[in-house]
């Protein structure tokens, strides 16, 4: 169970076995889904209308950019930033899961309201993907940029563009993007959180197999779910997020079509209306949906895993509950 829950199994773990869990579902997840997150980022960056009937557009089209990103890059290309991507994945995960399971304990014991109600879910959920974010949106500038870069490179390496970064355009550009990303990430971590609980409640009800309620299955349907639901509301602000980050990087877009420079997020949104119709504020929405729907599922189904192996470790002999 995801969430403070005395009658939980995962009521009887520490703080450090929640982040160690949180941690290995961000590793395992981001290995798996890493592909579709370089699809995302070379989409959202793309200024030109996706069609086959625009000369000007590298790409056009999923399977289109698949074949065009292998052809050029080869397939270590679907990887690029993958290193910062895992230092994200595993310090976010840890960040996450320790804020939220802290903050339904505190809401479970402080207060009159259900830890595992949709509201507190998803408040808690926001709050604490807030702290998570500002704690790696320097790896997440980094892993953009990285994953945006065409051939030749500009950075060789994850250590080259932090040096590079840093030197060229200051320590406040590894936060490029924060404002749009505090922005959308209270209610997309908590519609992933209320929308978890609440479809694990509703697929008990349609689903009539007492096997297929209690298999893992179940979380990763319901997580899935959950993503694809919560990316579909927020999109417009991870593209704002991707397009701010690339600021100052604009020479190594070049081979990719046009390059816009933004002042800042409402700068960003007006220029995107403007320049690419409404339709622009969800370019990339397709590899995102699938990213989401893989990356959300698998993250809440390896992390449920991973708490129940650790208090079969530490408690053999059943779970040891705590007071509530």
């Amino acid at each position: 169970m995801v969430g403070y829950d005395p009658d939980s199994e995962c009521a009887s773990l520490t703080t450090v076995d929640i982040a160690t869990a949180g941690s290995a579902s961000g590793f395992v997840t981001r290995a798996m889904i890493s592909p579709f997150d370089v699809l995302k980022i070379r989409f959202q960056l793309q200024i030109e209308t996706f069609s086959a009937r625009n000369p000007q557009a590298k790409y056009h089209g999923l399977w289109q950019a698949v074949c065009k990103i292998f052809q050029e890059e080869r397939l270590p290309a679907f990887w690029k930033g993958h290193v910062p991507a895992q230092l994200l994945s595993v310090t976010y995960g840890a960040v996450q899961f320790v804020s939220f399971e802290f903050l339904t304990k505190l809401v479970h014991q402080g207060t009159s309201y259900d830890a595992r109600g949709f509201t507190v879910q998803f408040f808690c959920g926001g709050l604490s993907a807030c702290a998570a974010t500002v704690a790696v949106q320097p790896l997440d500038t980094l892993r953009t940029r990285l994953a945006a870069q065409g051939e030749p490179k500009i950075y060789r390496n994850f250590r080259h563009a932090v040096a590079c970064v840093y030197q060229q355009e200051g320590l406040l550009s590894f936060y490029k993007g924060l404002s749009p990303t505090l922005i959308a990430i209270v209610p997309y971590a908590g519609f992933q959180f209320s929308f978890y609980s609440l479809l694990k409640k509703l697929y008990d009800w349609i689903v009539p197999s007492e096997e297929m309620k209690t298999g893992n299955i179940k979380n990763f349907v319901c997580g899935s779910c959950a993503g694809v639901l919560s990316k579909t509301l927020t999109y417009p602000f991870d593209l704002f997020k991707k397009r701010l980050q690339v600021a100052g990087f604009e020479q190594a877009r070049a081979a990719f079509g046009q390059v816009r420079t933004y002042s800042g997020l409402v700068d960003c949104a007006q220029q995107i209306a403007r320049d690419e119709g409404a339709r622009g504020f969800f370019k990339g929405l397709s590899p995102s949906l699938l990213k989401a729907a893989f990356a959300t599922g698998f993250t809440f189904f390896w992390y449920e895993i991973f708490c129940s192996f650790l208090r079969a470790v530490k408690y053999p002999n059943g779970p040891k509950k705590q007071e509530g």
